[in-house]
C-alpha cells in the first residue's frame, strides 16, 4: 500500500477497499456492495450481528459499543457525542454503534434490554455494561478508563 491511499474495510461486507487520501471526504463506498465506507478516524464504526465477532471479540484494544434504535429519542440526542468522541479517540478506543433493531442477536447475547446501552470490551471481553442515557462527561470518563487512564 501506498502512502497516499487507506484500506478501508467495508462493514456491511467485510470487503478491503483502497482509498486514495484525497478521496477521503468524499465519503467513498465499497466497491463490491456500494455502501458508504465509515472513516474510522472520525466516525463510530457500523456494527453488525453480520462483523460483530470481526469488529469487536477479536479487535485486541478497548471497545465502547452504543446499542440504539433509530425510534429512540435519548439515542438520537447523544448520537452527536459519539461522533465527536470517536474523532477524539482515534487510535485510543474504538467506538462502534449497534442498531438494535436491525441486529438482535447480539443485543441478546449480551442481555441488551433497554436502549440506550453502552458496552465496554477490552481485548474481546465485556468489561461493563452502562445502561441509560449518559452524559458528554460520563462517557469520556468510561472512554479514558478504557484507553488506560483512571478508574470509572
Amino acid at each position: 500500500m501506498t502512502s497516499d491511499s487507506r484500506i478501508l474495510r467495508c462493514s456491511h461486507c467485510g470487503t478491503r477497499n483502497r482509498v486514495p487520501r484525497a478521496k477521503l471526504a468524499d465519503r467513498p463506498i465499497c466497491a463490491k456492495c456500494k455502501t458508504a465506507l465509515p472513516d474510522a478516524a472520525t466516525l463510530p464504526v457500523p456494527v453488525t450481528d453480520a462483523n460483530f465477532e470481526q469488529e469487536i471479540m477479536t479487535f485486541p484494544g478497548p471497545v465502547m459499543l452504543d446499542c440504539w434504535a433509530p425510534w429512540c429519542s435519548p439515542c438520537k440526542m447523544t448520537a452527536p457525542i459519539f461522533n465527536q468522541l470517536a474523532g477524539k479517540y482515534a487510535g485510543l478506543v474504538k467506538i462502534g454503534k449497534l442498531n438494535v433493531d436491525q441486529n438482535p442477536m447480539v443485543a441478546a447475547r449480551f442481555n441488551v434490554l433497554s436502549i440506550p446501552t453502552l458496552l465496554l470490551f477490552n481485548g474481546g471481553r465485556l468489561v461493563n455494561t452502562l445502561p441509560g442515557t449518559l452524559t458528554r462527561q460520563d462517557i469520556e470518563r468510561h472512554l479514558n478508563y478504557l484507553a488506560g487512564g483512571t478508574p470509572a
